[in-house]
């Protein structure tokens, strides 16, 4: 019986190179140009992290893998062939988000049509992670970048204007008595916001097993993120009116970028501790009764 699961686990190896190879060579164009993308995009270098992080969680399920019982789907084949024909229509139309998308719909198909819905279930959740690593269409990125600029811009001008300090907003644009800040895409905050909603999957999925508890976490990365780079902007009219115009722009600009993530990072921290504290009080009771 050993002998035959280990001689099934060495095929499964063989099959599952295979067609790493094959999906390799089919998408060598889109997998290029997502590197490329992540090399020059700030918004999305943390894809370098995606690929890594989900092939660790797709072999840390590698005994769940090896028991589950193989039931081939020939939907799966439709799935694949579905996500062809995506891929066909990103080309066509020059959309690098269809294609990229495919990519993932094809592996998922694959498992589906090769092992069965068991290896799926098991699956889903590296699979699914590999959709942080697909940057989002142009469309939608300016639709979600454009109101947080205008958030960071309104919260910027209350606190700066708490703080006695004159100014005016028009737009996402402030203008203070020494000079005039525009809260620009760049500094709209989807950068860490994307990156932090990463860190909150990961996070919650090392630390909590409720599904629950790691949706929480992951939600709460998005205020977190907002409300951390209104404070970034805030925080660069307050030291160019307080400080010096210089503080504004170069490195403290972008050491600015840099500390106020780690505050949002220790925000989300923070989450984490307070659900788990909350399933501790909730178990308690629990273990007390039984005792």
């Amino acid at each position: 019986m050993g002998e035959g699961n280990s001689i099934t686990q060495r095929l499964d190896l063989r099959v599952a190179a295979g067609l790493a190879v094959a999906l390799g060579l089919t998408y060598a164009g889109v997998l290029s140009s997502l590197v490329r993308q992540w090399s020059s995009d700030d918004n999305y270098s943390h894809g370098f992290f995606v690929l890594p992080l989900a092939a660790y969680f797709a072999w840390e399920r590698r005994d769940a893998l090896a028991t589950a019982v193989r039931r081939p789907s020939s939907l799966g084949l439709l799935v694949i062939l579905g996500s062809l024909l995506v891929y066909t229509a990103g080309l066509l139309g020059a959309e690098l988000f269809l294609t990229r998308v495919s990519m993932i719909g094809v592996i998922a198909g694959t498992v589906l049509f090769v092992w069965g819905w068991t290896h799926v279930r098991i699956l889903l959740f590296p699979i699914l992670f590999l959709l942080l690593m697909v940057p989002l269409p142009s469309i939608i990125f300016n639709q979600m970048a454009f109101p947080l600029q205008l958030v960071a811009s309104q919260a910027g001008e209350a606190v700066i204007t708490t703080a006695g300090i004159p100014v005016l907003r028009e737009g996402n644009v402030l203008q203070l008595p020494s000079q005039t800040l525009e809260v620009a895409e760049a500094c709209s905050g989807i950068r860490s916001l994307v990156s932090l909603l990463m860190l909150a999957i990961v996070l919650g999925y090392f630390t909590e097993r409720r599904t629950g508890a790691r949706v929480l976490i992951a939600v709460a990365a998005v205020p977190i993120a907002i409300i951390a780079n209104a404070a970034r902007v805030a925080g660069t009219g307050l030291a160019a009116e307080w400080v010096s115009p210089a503080a504004a722009e170069g490195f403290f600009h972008t050491f600015s970028g840099w500390l106020m993530f780690v505050v949002a990072f220790a925000g989300l921290l923070l989450v984490q501790r307070l659900v788990s504290g909350v399933r501790a009080r909730k178990a308690a009771p629990s273990l007390a009764g039984a005792a």
